[in-house]
């Protein structure tokens, strides 16, 4: 540490001097997801890579990386807008070298917690990841013994802040603070972070060395997908079973954008049509307006969260402060948002550790006290009918993602009065052009023990399990599960004797199906279920190629379905953006009987999604 850290502005001369000052070794403790300095640890990664003497150990996690399309489709979808999307940041080049089986013994990348699906399949990220609760990441990261702590920060005079990563590195600056760590923290300049205040701030003092980048790396925007009628429908569920003057932790993808727009239109009193043309029974009866408000404590920072704020349901002030957050990576408009947001109103976004977020430990009563009525939720990829849950794995003992903090949260809930750890997932998937039940009866990994089962959400409807018997966990699951599956569902889970001989799905939960989801909130959505309630990246067009991208990805492997998209071509109404939607992926705009099968199938995918709109 020094009062004045020395600045570099030539990343290559700074990776050399820590090479020089730190004996050859680097173990780098690096951020998870935005707060990567990028620039340096490219230099870093290229220093050691051009002298094999040199050891470079990374310990981190969510390595950001642009998708990279595989099929003709894909190309012709995500090339021309890929730096408009994704933004221009450069790729990691310890990244591309995993990806490419290319990492030489000096360089070692361990990660405990990936981007969703990007390292299945590749043999040197699965062999390296460390399985760890979002908590206890640091203490794994703390045996490792890091000498090195870089981040990207954004700078006001003498002061920097964490801004996006306060998650593990607000921890390991204490510790620093209190002896109980040594190691030198370098910071890489970007002035596009917003600069966030309390526990995020650090003085120049607490820095060795700065990178001041002639040109600043761009952040990663993490797009938004389009919100299904699933989505939204358990969207609609959740928000039955927020209480006013609770407290409120949501994840980022489709699903949580659901929820905050369900939870902003309950606010607003829009839901009485929609929930009374339900075809669905509803559970949950939490749907007055937000009078008191909610607090939101969680590890990631959501543009859904930053929408409740901003609509005025975010608004139970905890020691100042409407949401308390670990880090975050999202749609580039929120990183905007907040940078532009009033000093007064950015205050009541306060950055904290995960160990506060994430765990009671520590001024445990004031937490308790402040973490009233929770409703903690997330995703799951499946969930076995004795309530057990996989939200982390693929079979075979493949990573998709981690366990991140969903666990803890899970434990919170539990050791809180009154609150709630919600799972949310869609009744079913397509994988190779077949559907498949998201409701099982086994799994093959488990994420979430059946010990710790509390609630899960389907489009179909809410299932309380905690502390119930097997047999009811067993029968509220078959009745929130796709009414196609709930036959060998039942007969699975008679046949191990978890269910009477004569009990039958009732009545109200054989409707199901995905055309009854359809008729329920199709009038809904060209007005209160949009495709996407946040906004997008994605233009006019773009959103009118995602349904029907979607659409032929679905029918690819099937030889029936692809025939019919083709007949679809000549025989159905053309959709009314057909011209500019096959011109943007570079096909001839006008029907020729010449055109190849590929544009012949887009075609009628678009005609065929327009009919069903």
């Amino acid at each position: 540490m020094a009062e004045n850290p020395q600045v570099y502005s030539d990343a290559d001369a700074l990776a050399r001097a820590l090479f020089q000052q730190l004996g050859g070794e680097i173990r780098l403790a690096l951020p998870l997801g935005l707060g990567k300095p990028v620039t340096l640890v490219n230099a870093l990664t290229r220093a050691a890579l051009n002298d094999k003497s040199l050891t470079l150990k990374i310990f981190t996690a969510l390595t950001l990386q642009r998708p990279v399309p595989e099929t003709d489709m894909e190309k012709r979808f995500l090339e021309p807008a890929m730096d408009r999307l994704f933004g221009t940041m450069p790729p990691l080049i310890y990244a591309e070298k995993i990806r490419n089986a290319a990492l030489p013994d000096n360089i070692t990348v361990s990660e405990f917690f990936f981007q969703a699906g990007n390292w299945l399949g590749n043999e040197y990220a699965q062999r390296h990841y460390i399985a760890a609760n979002y908590t206890y990441a640091r203490d794994v990261l703390v045996a490792q013994r890091p000498n090195l702590l870089a981040q990207l920060m954004p700078r006001d005079g003498t002061r920097f802040s964490m801004s996006c990563n306060t998650d593990i590195s607000a921890d390991l600056f204490a510790m620093r603070a209190a002896g109980k760590m040594d190691f030198l923290a370098v910071a890489e300049l970007n002035d596009a972070l917003p600069f966030m205040d309390g526990d995020a701030v650090l003085t120049a003092d607490a820095f060795g060395m700065v990178l001041e980048p002639a040109q600043q790396i761009d952040l990663f925007s993490a797009v938004r997908r389009p919100v299904s009628d699933a989505q939204h429908a358990i969207g609609l569920h959740v928000s039955r079973l927020v209480r006013d003057g609770g407290t409120l932790q949501i994840g980022i993808g489709a699903i949580g954008d659901a929820v905050a727009n369900a939870i902003l239109l309950r606010d607003q009193q829009k839901l009485d049509d929609v929930f009374t043309a339900a075809p669905f029974p509803l559970t949950g009866d939490e749907t007055v307006p937000f009078d008191t408000g909610l607090y939101a404590v969680t590890e990631m920072l959501v543009g859904g969260l930053l929408a409740l704020m901003q609509g005025g349901v975010l608004k139970r002030e905890v020691d100042g402060a409407v949401i308390h957050a670990g880090f975050f990576v999202e749609a580039r408009d929120m990183y905007e948002r907040l940078r532009n947001m009033p000093a007064s109103e950015r205050a009541k976004i306060q950055m904290k550790p995960v160990s506060f977020t994430n765990a009671l430990y520590g001024d445990e009563t004031a937490k308790r006290a402040a973490r009233k009525d929770a409703r903690f939720v997330n995703g799951a990829m499946q969930v076995s009918l004795l309530g057990d849950a996989m939200s982390d794995s693929a079979k075979l003992g493949q990573v998709v993602s981690g366990v991140g903090g969903q666990f803890n949260f899970f434990e919170q809930a539990f050791a809180l009065e009154n609150a709630q750890a919600i799972l949310t997932l869609p009744a079913t998937r397509i994988s190779g052009g077949a559907v498949t039940s998201n409701i099982v009866w086994q799994l093959p990994l488990t994420t979430v023990p059946r010990h710790m089962r509390d609630v899960v959400v389907t489009e179909y409807g809410a299932a309380y399990l905690r502390g119930e018997t097997d047999e009811q966990v067993i029968k509220r699951l078959i009745c929130i599960a796709d009414s196609r599956f709930q036959g060998d569902l039942t007969q699975k889970a008679k046949s191990a004797g978890k269910l009477a001989p004569d009990w039958h799905v009732p009545d109200a939960h054989r409707r199901n199906t995905p055309d009854a989801l359809g008729h329920w909130v199709k009038p809904f959505r060209k007005t209160l279920l949009p495709d996407f309630p946040l906004g997008t990246d994605f233009d006019e067009t773009e959103k009118a190629l995602l349904p029907a991208l979607a659409c032929l990805g679905d029918a690819i492997s099937s030889k029936r379905k692809l025939m019919g998209l083709i007949l679809a071509s000549f025989n159905m109404p053309p959709h009314p953006q057909e011209h500019a939607a096959l011109k943007r992926m570079g096909y001839a705009p006008e029907s020729r009987l010449s055109d190849p099968l590929q544009s012949r199938a887009l075609r009628g995918a678009l005609r065929q999604v327009s009919e069903q709109s």
